[in-house]
């Protein structure tokens, strides 16, 4: 293995001649700044109209925008690995905005952030571009660090099993996924369902499957990126993913929202897993 003067490399995940620290740290810095590019102009459309909820649609976006700058700017790399990687952010990337974007489509502004409109009062139209849209460019970059670090890896030259499995998880992640937005987008379009809780199809077995759908989806992309030297430390990917999900704007918002609205979401906890699917449990009436 060469290593040439002044660079800083070291063999963490895979084998074979190394890219430089230096310029892995350059590809990051220019996605980066990218992102807040992107960010900044939801900033400035939301101005006008007074919604903030675009940023929704800028999210799969910016992942798309990330993988496809990483893969052109890229010196080295592996072809096949490049345009794996590239291609299942873009489908990903691409049907969640879209799907968001439908869903959002004349709501007006997401409740959570319409009560922090209120209580910001005048300043939030500045305090919105740090705290909605550049708080989410930087999360956003920190997530796709396991679909960027893959791409100017030149080694292994060759699709491994790692490749393969990652992306068999990928693709059940993907489809649990779509099937779940599609399905609960089918129940809400129905009007006779207002007010009551959507428990068939994969919301039977699991009161997210979307989410646990997208953890899978960030944890196949992961096994992708391990293959590769200093793959091991996107890690940081899935694990901010998982906690985001779980802990934080995901399932602890959603249900704080959904329980005032519908009465009978309560029961649904108690019969349904939260995350990962299982069949659901019996009341104590049963």
């Amino acid at each position: 293995m060469d290593y040439n003067a002044g660079e800083t490399n070291r063999q963490i995940c895979g084998q074979g001649r190394q890219y430089t620290m230096e310029g892995m740290i350059g590809l990051l810095g220019i996605n980066l700044l990218a992102l807040v590019v992107l960010m900044t102009f939801g900033w400035i459309v939301s101005l006008p109209i007074r919604n903030v909820t675009v940023v929704d649609s800028l999210w799969g976006l910016g992942f798309v925008l990330t993988a496809w700058l990483s893969f052109f700017l890229a010196d080295e790399g592996y072809a096949g690995r490049q345009w794996l990687v590239t291609l299942l952010t873009t489908f990903w990337g691409l049907r969640l905005s879209i799907y968001l974007s439908i869903r959002n489509w004349g709501q007006g502004e997401d409740p959570r952030y319409a009560k922090w409109r209120i209580a910001s009062g005048t300043k939030f139209w500045r305090i919105s571009l740090f705290k909605v849209f550049w708080l989410q460019a930087l999360f956003l970059w920190v997530i796709a660090l396991v679909i960027q670090v893959p791409q100017p890896a030149s080694q292994p030259d060759y699709l491994t099993l790692w490749d393969g499995i990652g992306t068999g998880v990928w693709l059940v992640g993907f489809v649990l996924e779509s099937i779940a937005d599609r399905q609960l987008q089918r129940f809400k379009a129905n009007p006779h369902n207002k007010g009551k809780v959507f428990n068939q199809g994969l919301w039977r077995y699991s009161r997210h499957p979307n989410y646990f759908g997208e953890f899978l989806i960030w944890w196949g992309l992961f096994l992708i990126a391990c293959n590769v030297p200093h793959g091991w430390w996107t890690i940081i990917s899935p694990i901010v993913m998982t906690v985001v999900l779980t802990k934080m704007t995901g399932i602890p918002l959603t249900e704080a929202s959904i329980m005032k609205a519908r009465p009978g979401y309560r029961d649904y906890i108690a019969r349904t897993n939260s995350f990962i699917p299982w069949f659901p449990k019996r009341s104590s009436h049963e």
